[in-house]
C-alpha cells in the first residue's frame, strides 16, 4: 500500500474516533454526574495502559515498539503528573460545559486548541506568525461571532453563560496542555506511548478524590448513572491518539497536514449533535462551524 494512503488514512480514523469521543462525552454526561464519568472513563484507559505495561512480562518480545513504556525518573513522573494536573482542571471545566451546552457549539470551541496553543507559542516561545496564521485567527475568531449568534437562537449568550465560560476556560488549558506537550516530546525526548501511558494513569489517581468528594456527599450533586458511553470515551480517545501517534511515526508524513485533517472530528461530532442528538438550528450554525475549521487549518498550515 501506498505510504501516503498509510498515514492519511491513519489521520482521517483518528479524526472520526476524535468526534466519536466528543458524542461519547455529551452521552455520558447527558443529565448525570460529571465527576464520576470522569473518574470510570480515566479508570478505564488507566488499566488498558497497566495491562499493556505488563504485558511484555508474559510474552517477551511480543509487544509492538509503538507501545513499549520507557522506564522513568521520579523527576520525569513529576512532569508528566503536572501534565496529567492541567488536563484534570481542562477536562472538569469542559464535561461540566458539554453537559450543559449543545454539542453543535462545544465541539466547534473546544476544537480551537490549537489555535490558542499557536497564540500561547507567540507569547511564550516567541514565535513569529505568517500571514496564513494570522489571517486563520482572524476566520476563526470571526466564527465565534458567528457561532455567539447562533446560540442566541438557543438562549446561549457567549458574554454572559457561565458554562460558555467554563468551556473556554478548558479549551485554554488544554491549549497549555499541548504546549506542554511539545516541551516534553520535543525537548525531554518521552515517546508518545510513555507520555499516554503515565499520562492515563495519572488522572484516574487525579480524579480519584473528587469520585469520593461526590460519594461522600460533600457538596450538592446530581444522581450517577452508568452508561457504556462512559467506556466509549476511554476507548475512542485512546484509538484516536494511538493512530495520531502512528502518522506521525510515518517519515512520509506532513506534520501540518496531519493536524489539519484531525480537526475533521468537529464535523463529525457536529453532524452528531444535529441528526443523533437533534440539537437544533443546524443549519444557523454550519457556516460558523466551517469557518472554525478553516481558520484553524490555516492556522496550523501557516
Amino acid at each position: 500500500m501506498n505510504p501516503f494512503m498509510d498515514w492519511i488514512t491513519a489521520t482521517l480514523i483518528s479524526a472520526f474516533m476524535l468526534g466519536c469521543y466528543d458524542l461519547s462525552i455529551k452521552h455520558s454526561v447527558h443529565d448525570n454526574a460529571v465527576l464520576p464519568v470522569l473518574f470510570f472513563a480515566n479508570l478505564c484507559s488507566a488499566v488498558i495502559w497497566l495491562l499493556l505495561m505488563a504485558w511484555p512480562s508474559i510474552a517477551p518480545g511480543s509487544m509492538p515498539a509503538a507501545l513499549v513504556v520507557a522506564p522513568l525518573t521520579g523527576f520525569q513522573h513529576a512532569q508528566l503528573l503536572l501534565k496529567s494536573a492541567i488536563v484534570t482542571g481542562s477536562w472538569i471545566c469542559s464535561y461540566f460545559a458539554v453537559k450543559h451546552l449543545p454539542l453543535s457549539l462545544a465541539a466547534p470551541v473546544r476544537a480551537t486548541g490549537p489555535m490558542w496553543t499557536f497564540v500561547g507559542a507567540m507569547l511564550v516561545l516567541a514565535e513569529r506568525p505568517s500571514g496564513l496564521e494570522i489571517l486563520g485567527v482572524a476566520i476563526t475568531l470571526a466564527s465565534f461571532i458567528g457561532l455567539s449568534f447562533a446560540g442566541r437562537k438557543e438562549g446561549i449568550h457567549f458574554h454572559r453563560d457561565k458554562w460558555v465560560g467554563f468551556l473556554f476556560a478548558g479549551t485554554l488549558l488544554g491549549a497549555v496542555s499541548g504546549l506542554y506537550d511539545k516541551f516534553l516530546l520535543g525537548r525531554q525526548g518521552f515517546n508518545a506511548s510513555t507520555v499516554q501511558c503515565w499520562f492515563s494513569i495519572y488522572l484516574a489517581v487525579l480524579f480519584l478524590p473528587p469520585a469520593v468528594g461526590w460519594k461522600l456527599r460533600w457538596w450538592p450533586r446530581h444522581e450517577f448513572h452508568w452508561r457504556w458511553s462512559i467506556v466509549t470515551v476511554s476507548l475512542f480517545l485512546l484509538l484516536a491518539d494511538f493512530l495520531y501517534f502512528d502518522a506521525l511515526r510515518n517519515p512520509d508524513a506532513l506534520v501540518s497536514l496531519v493536524s489539519s485533517l484531525r480537526r475533521g472530528s468537529t464535523l463529525v461530532a457536529f453532524a452528531g449533535g444535529i441528526f443523533l442528538l437533534h440539537e437544533k438550528n443546524g443549519l444557523a450554525k454550519l457556516p460558523a462551524v466551517i469557518g472554525v475549521v478553516i481558520g484553524i487549518v490555516l492556522t496550523i498550515l501557516g
